[in-house]
Formats: C-alpha cells, sequence, structure tokens
C-alpha cells in the first residue's frame, strides 16, 4: 500500500471513528502531510526505523523545538500503531525505536499581583470615563474586562475560555463549565462579587438573555477568536508600563501562583486548572519565590543561631 493511501485511511479513521475534535484533526492534517513530502510515494512497508531516525533527524535540523518533534513523532506513532492494528503491516518499525527527546524545563512566565492591577486599572478606569453606554466602543471595552477578568479568576487556557458556552455559565451563581483538553469537564466558580456585577452587565450589554452559542463575542457578534483574545490583550498592554510581553496564558500561570501564596493546596490547583499530572501543577512550586522566601525567613533553623556578641 502507497503510504498516500494508509494516510487517507488514518484520517478518516481519526475522524469518523476516533471522532477527534477538528482543531486536532488539523495538526495531525498538517504533521501527516509533511511526513509524506519527506518519503513521497514510497510504499508504507519500505519505512522503517532507520527512515524514521533519519526523519527525526531532519526536524532537528530543520530547527524545530524539541516539544514540537515530539508532537509530531506522536502522531505519526498514532499512524503507525493504527496500521499493525488493522494488520495493514506485520511489524511496527516505532517497536524497535528508540528516540530520547528532553524538553529543556522553562519555568512558566507570570505577572505579578501589581501588574495584573494595572492593566486592571487601567480598563476600569477607560470604562468610567466612557461617555455613552449604548455604543459599540463600550461594549467591546466591557468585553474585553471580562475576558481579562475571566482569565485571571478561572484560570482557564484561552481555548477553553473562547469556546466557552452561554448555557455553560451561571450568571447568578458564578459556577461555570470547563471543557478541557480530552474533553475533561471541570466546574470552576467566580466568586468576587464585583466581577459577577460585571458579567451581569456584559450580558445585558450583548442580549445574551436566553440565547444559545458562544460566551464571548466579537463586533460581529461571532466567536470571540484565541487570536482575538491575544491580539486585545496585546492592545491593552501597550498602554500601561510592563516591560514584559502579555499573554493571556500568562494570567492562567499568575493564576496558579499566586493561590500557591496563599498556601493553596496544590491539589486543588491542579483540579482547577486541569491538569491530568500532578507534576503538571507543582511546576509552579518552583516559580513561587515570593513564598519560599517567606518560609526560609520565619522557619529555617539558622534564625534560632546568633554568634554576635
Amino acid at each position: 500500500m502507497l503510504l498516500t493511501s494508509a494516510i487517507e485511511d488514518f484520517k478518516f479513521h481519526c475522524q469518523y471513528e476516533k471522532n477527534l475534535n477538528s482543531k486536532t484533526l488539523r495538526a495531525y492534517d498538517i504533521d501527516l502531510i509533511q511526513f509524506l513530502n519527506h518519503f513521497e510515494n514510497a510504499q508504507i512497508k519500505q519505512i522503517d526505523k532507520y527512515n524514521l531516525k533519519e526523519y527525526v533527524e531532519k526536524l532537528h535540523a530543520n530547527g524545530y523545538q524539541v516539544k514540537t518533534i515530539k508532537r509530531k513523532l506522536a502522531v505519526i506513532k498514532a499512524f503507525f500503531n493504527y496500521l499493525e492494528f488493522d494488520e495493514i503491516i506485520d511489524i511496527n518499525p516505532f517497536r524497535k525505536l528508540r528516540v530520547s527527546l528532553k524538553e529543556p524545563k522553562m519555568l512558566p512566565k507570570t505577572l505579578d499581583l501589581k501588574e495584573i492591577q494595572l492593566i486592571l486599572k487601567y480598563l476600569y478606569t477607560l470604562k468610567q470615563k466612557h461617555q455613552f453606554r449604548d455604543t459599540c466602543s463600550y461594549k467591546l471595552l466591557v468585553r474585553d474586562i471580562v475576558t481579562i477578568e475571566m482569565l485571571f479568576s478561572t484560570g482557564v487556557r484561552v481555548s477553553e475560555l473562547s469556546n466557552l458556552k452561554i448555557n455553560e455559565i451561571n450568571i447568578k451563581t458564578g459556577i461555570i463549565k470547563i471543557f478541557g483538553k480530552g474533553s475533561k469537564e471541570r466546574i470552576i466558580q467566580i466568586c468576587d462579587h464585583e466581577v459577577l456585577s460585571l458579567l451581569k452587565e456584559y450580558v445585558k450589554l450583548f442580549n445574551l438573555e436566553n440565547q444559545r452559542g458562544y460566551f464571548l463575542l466579537n463586533r460581529l457578534d461571532k466567536r470571540f477568536s484565541e487570536q482575538g483574545i491575544r491580539l486585545m490583550v496585546q492592545k491593552h498592554q501597550k498602554h500601561v508600563n510592563i516591560s514584559k510581553h502579555v499573554t493571556p496564558h500568562m494570567f492562567r500561570h499568575s493564576f496558579a501562583t499566586l493561590l500557591l501564596e496563599e498556601g493553596v493546596d496544590v491539589r486543588y490547583i491542579q483540579n482547577m486548572l486541569g491538569h491530568a499530572s500532578i507534576s503538571t501543577t507543582q511546576i509552579y512550586t518552583k516559580v513561587n519565590t515570593k513564598h519560599q522566601r517567606k518560609i526560609l525567613n520565619t522557619k529555617h533553623p539558622r534564625k534560632h543561631l546568633s554568634f554576635t556578641a
């Protein structure tokens, strides 16, 4: 069987048998086309572990990050597992492939509380100074504040917030139903009265009562996309004195780090962030230098020692 035909069969399997979402299917498509272009019109049974090693070397040579290479290999491995399961190939070349890909451990970039305060203070000041509250510009400003407040208040991923539906958020109680990675559902609450009040104002401005569809909307009343949220954050950052390049994901990192500083158990934070593994959440303990300083100042036994006269 030609590699081209095998890939088409696998894509059909992913879409109609595994029911993968459209975003995942697009990512698979990109990686599989790249793999196909490398081997051109090869027969699927001709590809062995040495060919795969050569492909990994090519990805390295083209400057791909380790994380990206691991993702691309995961897609190809899933492809060959499918071929083996369906008995299209006798031997899966991945079974004898040993590739060590270690990612550099990068600490998440965060905003401290003062920087978040700067951004929100700027936006709320704009809101208070706005003279005409029935204009499109005012509606979009409220939408922007709601977006940033929700990113910081809940720690949701930007994709989760962008895809949040109206019926998944209860404005009265502040309870939000989040569908995260792997279609895993979790519940998170907004408990701040000022934020809840802002959400109610937003719902009225956009006439979302008894509506269906997405919660966050753009000026055309379509879904406020992930890229739209990123551009919105960058636009407002230009007006505040923050030297960092601010991204929506930094509010998620700050949510976790600041909760740790307040002494919240890491397992509670794991559940709120929707992490499958506690090890993913524990990286925030390394960022938490403020809490570390407090512990060392108050708990370290050296404070009981004195050598001065």
